[in-house]
């Protein structure tokens, strides 16, 4: 989870933990980049407007890395415009979610393009 807001973070990780799943956070694209560095996710959520690299720039770096080339990259971000999406796609996400979102819908993404949850 790649978001520079504490309260998202929050919100997804409660979300997701209840289900089984392990979420590792990050508030900037450098922070998250060292994180890949430490061990790779089966999925990235990634918001779009953050400090410094926003998310369009890192997901076309995590797409540009033959070892982060095939994880999942699900933008979840505020902007919900039509030409967001179509960045979104050109940078290389593989779904987009607009916030505030449905965290059913959250789930049922995270369920689509990830490993099964942690026993």
């Amino acid at each position: 989870m790649v978001d520079d807001s504490p309260t998202i973070c929050k919100l997804v990780s409660l979300t997701l933990e209840k289900h089984g799943y392990r979420v590792i956070a990050a508030a900037s694209g450098l922070e998250a980049l060292a994180k890949l560095n430490d061990g790779l996710p089966s999925l990235i959520l990634l918001d779009i407007t953050m400090p410094g690299m926003d998310g369009y720039q890192l997901c076309r770096i995590i797409r540009g890395n033959q070892e982060t080339a095939s994880i999942p990259v699900v933008m979840l971000t505020g902007k919900d415009g039509f030409f967001d999406r179509v960045k979104g796609r050109m940078a290389g996400s593989t779904e987009y979610i607009t916030k505030p979102f449905d965290p059913e819908a959250l789930l049922q993404a995270v369920e689509r393009h990830s490993i099964h949850p942690i026993d």
